[in-house]
C-alpha cells in the first residue's frame, strides 16, 4: 500500500500546482481553495507511505512525479514550450524515480 499513497501523493502534489496556477496568486477563492486542499491530501498521502518506505525514497518519488506532472500538465493545458531538451530532463528524472524505486 505504501507505494500507492505514495504514488497518490504524488499526483495531489501535481494538481495542488496546477491549482495554485489557477489561482492566481490566491485571487480566485475556488482554485485557492483546490491548491490547498490537494496539497493537504498530497502530504496526507506522503506520510502514510513513509511508515513503510525510507524518506529519502519516498521524497525523491514524491517530488519526482509532482514535477514531471506538473511539467506535462504545463505542456498540454497552458501551452508552455516543448523542446528536445526539455523532453529529455523529463525522462532524467523519470529515469531517477525508476531507479530509485529498483533500489528500494
Amino acid at each position: 500500500m505504501a507505494w500507492i499513497f505514495l504514488f497518490v501523493a504524488g499526483v495531489g502534489e501535481m494538481f495542488g500546482m496546477l491549482f495554485l496556477k489557477l489561482s492566481e496568486g490566491f485571487k480566485k477563492r475556488g482554485p485557492s481553495l483546490l491548491a490547498l486542499l490537494s496539497g493537504a491530501a498530497s502530504f496526507y498521502f506522503l506520510s502514510l507511505s513513509l511508515k513503510e518506505l525510507p524518506i529519502g525514497t519516498a521524497y525523491g518519488i514524491w517530488t519526482g512525479i509532482g514535477s514531471v506532472g506538473t511539467v506535462l500538465l504545463g505542456i498540454f493545458i497552458f501551452k508552455e514550450n516543448v523542446s528536445v531538451s526539455r523532453i529529455g530532463f523529463i525522462l532524467c528524472i523519470i529515469a531517477g524515480v525508476v531507479g530509485l524505486k529498483l533500489v528500494s
